[in-house]
């Protein structure tokens, strides 16, 4: 895709209330990184009061995911998420606008040299990623150590498009959005020994899936994974990132590649990713995006998980 290019449109009255939102996020997340968090909190809270039908979900994904904890620790878990997602509102606009050298400060990254071994060698890297609220920092700070290219949906709104993907790339310059459907385009980048951020953690859908056990639950998991690293002849390496409690920053870890994937079939590698998908969520579950129906689709006669919208 080419380089998003401002347009003298941006400037109609339409989009007059979305530049001062802009405007105002911008000088807030100019504040010092310790008040951000402590506004993200807020903002949380506010969010778990409001968005009912997010609160809902979330709740709902808790008590599938953790049946084994009281309805106190889910509610207290409920609670921290919140927390978590307020604060990414302001880690999002803190990794498009803040200063290269301030933001890096926040960063304790471990395992990279996993990542470059694998572009030494000239194979492409789908690099494995989980939607924790800290997605959006966490790709901006490993994108300022290593060129990595991002799977992208564009937005509706063109302004906001602008803004996200001028944020997203300017931390590395030689850095592409790909988007999502664009399966061609994907795969000729791995195949030049590119790394491209890739998350296949969500529901879409049951027609590109298979239904795999996720914390026990038969959950439509997408079998692109298998295939971008089969015709990409691409190696996966998963990659993890954390809020550290002391708020010094972000942990972020590249592990080592996967061995034997893709394997002989398609379900034995999804059953692998969902496996890998449970164990870095219960490490961190305060801070994973429980507020996505992860369990909207499901198997021929099998009953509905969420109450109807």
């Amino acid at each position: 895709m080419q380089r998003p290019q401002f347009r003298r449109a941006f400037l109609h009255p339409r989009f007059w209330p979305l530049w001062l939102g802009l405007g105002l996020l911008w000088l807030t997340v100019q504040l010092p990184y310790p008040l951000l968090l402590r506004l993200g909190g807020l903002l949380g809270r506010l969010m778990g009061f409001f968005a009912t039908d997010r609160r809902l979900i979330a709740a709902r994904n808790l008590e599938l995911c953790f049946p084994e904890k009281s309805a106190r620790e889910r509610a207290r878990l409920l609670k921290e998420n919140f927390r978590s997602t307020g604060i990414a509102f302001f880690e999002m606009a803190m990794s498009w606008w803040w200063p290269r050298a301030r933001l890096a400060r926040l960063a304790h990254i471990d395992g990279l040299e996993h990542l470059r071994e694998v572009q030494a060698a000239g194979e492409g890297a789908i690099l494995m990623a989980a939607h924790f609220t800290t997605l959006e920092i966490g790709a901006a700070l490993l994108g300022q150590q290593h060129t990595i290219d991002g799977m992208y949906r564009e937005h509706g709104n063109p302004l906001f498009d602008y803004i996200q993907r001028r944020g997203r790339e300017r931390h590395n310059l030689d850095a592409l959005a790909v988007e999502r459907e664009d399966v061609r385009g994907m795969l000729k980048l791995l195949r030049k020994g590119r790394a491209i951020w890739y998350a296949p953690d969500q529901d879409y859908g049951a027609k590109q899936s298979l239904f795999v056990p996720l914390f026990g639950i038969p959950a439509a998991t997408v079998t692109a994974t298998s295939k971008f690293a089969r015709l990409g002849k691409a190696r996966v390496i998963p990659f993890t990132q954390q809020r550290l409690a002391d708020g010094s920053g972000y942990r972020l870890v590249v592990h080592p590649p996967l061995t034997d994937f893709p394997a002989e079939t398609e379900e034995q590698d999804c059953l692998r990713i969902n496996q890998w998908v449970e164990a870095v969520i219960r490490e961190c579950p305060e801070q994973y995006l429980w507020a996505h129906r992860r369990f909207k689709s499901r198997p021929e006669g099998a009953p509905r998980l969420y109450p109807k919208r």
